[in-house]
């Protein structure tokens, strides 16, 4: 399947092999790896260790500290084509996109040399905390709260849908401290290794066919080093951003590589399906137009995302933030009616367990709900771009 992307107009010769070579490592593994490791109950440890040692895994890190020196660009490639091989790493979202990213520019040096180069060649990993049971998408409604005693931080709270916490050796934090001028509330991220005590887990039970599992936290006066704390106390939004921003680009990442996978298999259903005479059913226009679209759907998409990369790689932190947003839900509805239509082409065999296609419906929901809904989203860009007042 071509892809305008492909042009070297659009994409230069480094990242077209950057997804020629993913591409390779994915179809070594594919989606009768990735299904055989949910349903064995297992991670994707060894595609993960292989991701690693070839670079792929901190693509985006500084070279100082182990990484490839690239960007949000280059590592939203990694997880859309191995998306699209039918064995996306979830985890690349969070442990280098959010986590890496924020300690790469806010971190001490004491920080980046700890974590980044484990981060860069996978052999660590890092969790990322930040929604909670009353906040939901709604940053500035987050509980967790921060206080100094004496050279520590004590930290409380709870949170929730937080991936992967049993595989990561630490999770970063979004908490709240008291701006001593205002008396109000600030964001601030910490550094929580997985053995500090108050810190539990409880796995939250998902219908979602992935290896990596849902968390509800518990901090109970966690009592952290001064050094837990990621860049400047005072810097509040601007950190948080620096993460958030690469979730919903990473995201859009994530659902364009599922939403390919689903068209995938049901342009080749359709072309090898015989049931009329005349041909396969692919040659019927209600059977190749809906196929059609969602590929139009998902390559829009995907330009959408390839703007909000440069920008946030180039520095653009507002730029960013605008067109990560877009991304994500552009993204988002183009997986999720790109999966629709493939389960609908294969009809009684899109929900059969041996095609594959059903578990994806699950799957496909997720980037309209997560990291943010697309209702928030469409909030974002009414009032923020469109200059319209805010109803909350």
């Amino acid at each position: 399947m071509t892809s305008a992307s492909a042009s070297p107009l659009l994409e230069p010769q480094e990242h077209r092999d950057l997804r020629a070579a993913v591409a390779a490592l994915g179809a070594r593994f594919g989606p009768d790896y990735f299904s055989a490791v949910v349903r064995d109950g297992r991670h994707t440890d060894e595609l993960w260790a292989e991701a690693g040692k070839a670079g792929y895994l901190g693509v985006n890190l500084p070279e100082a500290y182990g990484g490839g020196g690239g960007g949000i660009t280059e590592l939203s490639i990694v997880l859309e084509e191995l998306g699209a091989a039918g064995c996306p790493l979830l985890m690349l979202v969070v442990s280098p996109a959010i986590c890496g990213t924020v300690i790469a520019r806010f971190g001490t040096e004491r920080q980046k040399e700890t974590w980044l180069p484990g981060l860069a060649d996978g052999t660590r990993k890092m969790a990322f905390g930040i929604t909670e049971p009353d906040a939901g998408s709604n940053s500035h409604r987050i509980t967790t709260t921060a206080r100094r005693d004496g050279d520590d931080w004590v930290l409380s709270g709870r949170k929730v849908f937080i991936s992967g916490v049993d595989i990561a050796d630490a999770t970063l934090i979004v908490g709240r401290t008291e701006d001593a001028r205002t008396g109000k509330l600030k964001p601030c991220l910490f550094i929580v290794p997985r053995d500090a005590e108050g810190f539990q887990r409880a796995q939250i039970p998902m219908e979602l066919h992935a290896p990596e599992k849902q968390f509800e936290l518990v901090l109970d006066d966690v009592r952290l080093p001064a050094d837990a704390l990621v860049g400047d106390e005072d810097a509040g939004l601007l950190q948080l951003f620096a993460g958030l921003n690469p979730e919903r680009i990473m995201t859009a990442a994530f659902a364009q590589g599922l939403g390919r996978q689903a068209v995938a298999r049901a342009v080749e259903y359709a072309r090898t399906r015989q049931v009329w005479k005349g041909g396969p059913i692919g040659v019927h226009q209600a059977i190749a137009h809906p196929l059609a679209q969602a590929h139009i759907e998902l390559e829009l998409a995907r330009l959408m995302t390839r703007k909000a990369a440069a920008l946030y790689d180039a520095g653009d932190d507002a730029g960013a933030g605008e067109a990560a947003n877009m991304a994500k839900y552009a993204a988002a509805e183009a997986a999720a009616g790109a999966v629709d239509q493939a389960v609908h082409t294969l009809g009684g065999n899109g929900l059969s367990t041996e095609y594959g296609l059903a578990q994806m419906l699950t799957a496909s929901r997720v980037a309209r709900i997560a990291p943010v809904s697309r209702e928030m989203i469409l909030n974002y860009v009414s009032h923020q771009t469109l200059g319209l007042p805010k109803s909350y």
